[in-house]
């Protein structure tokens, strides 16, 4: 007998400690900007966070078999408006990553995280987590590597990089071998320094951005400027902050896109070492519930689904904070939920949906 479903199974907690990182985001958005030429983005960000929660109840109601189905049209999808971008995309600071509709920019390369979690969870369900063989490896590393390809080439390496936990993942939930694992990982590390030697597919700005957190002060008023001046403001923040909208770094407009980017700075300068503590605990809880509902999941594909979701958000949040703190090379890679960003927002939005509509029917037969 089949389980009537309901909104009452959702899982209203992390819904919860997800609308409380929310509200932190707008408040923290609207002090970041008060005095900049980005003022008011954080009534905008009111809208994509409604908007993602608008989208996030709907795709709870759309059995998530349903969208293992169509797993492979949505790639082609993908594909397709991935080498739209590349034809007409629009080009902002010399990158070709936006889509013009109307008065909105659409990025097409974050909608394809969501749909490369679906699409390997529906992959590596049918193999039926077995033994994974050199083909099965081969055909998921082809299927995750083709939109990497294209998105690394707009030029966005941040968003690329992205897509690599979903596969990593979904290898290790699948049954790989650690032989195999071994291997790939020996023949991975040759092919990135092969292509960083060569020059062609890692441009000189690239590199410069991806090394200069080694030593910032090498350049600081270069490659190593956003880094030096997220470091102090981090610092400067001691262990109570200097108070909502007081930031020094922020305030003065040191800080780069601190709305964005490194908003995670930008609070650590206003909420210092207590407010940042208390934010990382909050995304603790939240990535420690979404792993709680994989393990209770109905089958192995709805398992593969949560788990997609989990190590994409796991690695945008270290690449992050480990890049505001000095730990990781200056990416462009947003703080899920905290960062300003539409296309980012919305997508975390549409993860967490898929994630709740995992929960609905984790008992129905």
């Amino acid at each position: 007998m089949q389980k009537a479903l309901g909104y009452r199974d959702f899982d209203w907690l992390l819904l919860g400690m997800v609308l409380l990182l929310c509200v932190l985001s707008v408040f923290e958005i609207y002090s970041a900007t008060m005095h900049t030429k980005y003022v008011g983005f954080h009534i905008k960000q009111m809208y994509w966070i409604g908007g993602g929660l608008g989208l996030m109840f709907l795709l709870a109601r759309v059995d998530y078999h349903r969208l293992l189905d169509f797993a492979y049209w949505a790639y082609g999808v993908c594909i397709l408006s991935l080498v739209a971008v590349r034809l007409v995309g629009t080009r902002v600071m010399g990158a070709r990553r936006w889509v013009r509709i109307g008065p909105v920019h659409f990025q097409p390369s974050e909608w394809v995280k969501l749909v490369l979690i679906v699409l390997m969870a529906h992959y590596f369900a049918n193999l039926g987590c077995k033994r994974l063989t050199w083909p099965d490896i081969f055909k998921a590393i082809a299927l995750v590597g083709v939109p990497m390809l294209l998105v690394v080439a707009q030029p966005d390496l941040g968003t690329a990089l992205t897509y690599s936990p979903i596969l990593l993942i979904g290898l290790f939930l699948g049954g790989i071998h650690w032989r195999q694992a071994f291997l790939l990982g020996t023949v991975g590390l040759v092919i990135v320094v092969g292509a960083w030697s060569s020059g062609k597919v890692v441009k000189p700005y690239q590199k410069a951005r991806l090394t200069s957190f080694l030593n910032p002060d090498a350049d600081p008023r270069g490659t190593g400027y956003h880094l030096r001046q997220s470091l102090i403001a981090v610092g400067s923040g001691g262990i109570w902050g200097q108070g909502a909208e007081k930031g020094t770094q922020t305030q003065g407009d040191f800080l780069p896109i601190p709305h964005a980017d490194f908003i995670f700075a930008a609070f650590s300068e206003e909420h210092g070492f207590v407010g940042a503590f208390l934010v990382l605990l909050l995304y603790f809880a939240i990535l420690m519930r979404l792993i709680q509902n994989a393990q209770t999941a109905a089958d192995i594909s709805g398992s593969l689904l949560v788990m997609g979701v989990v190590a994409v958000l796991t690695f945008q949040i270290m690449v992050n904070i480990g890049m505001v703190i000095g730990f990781m090379p200056v990416t462009g890679i947003p703080l899920p939920l905290m960062s300003y960003g539409g296309s980012s927002v919305l997508f975390t939005f549409l993860a967490l949906g898929v994630v709740m509509n995992v929960r609905m029917r984790r008992f129905v037969n």
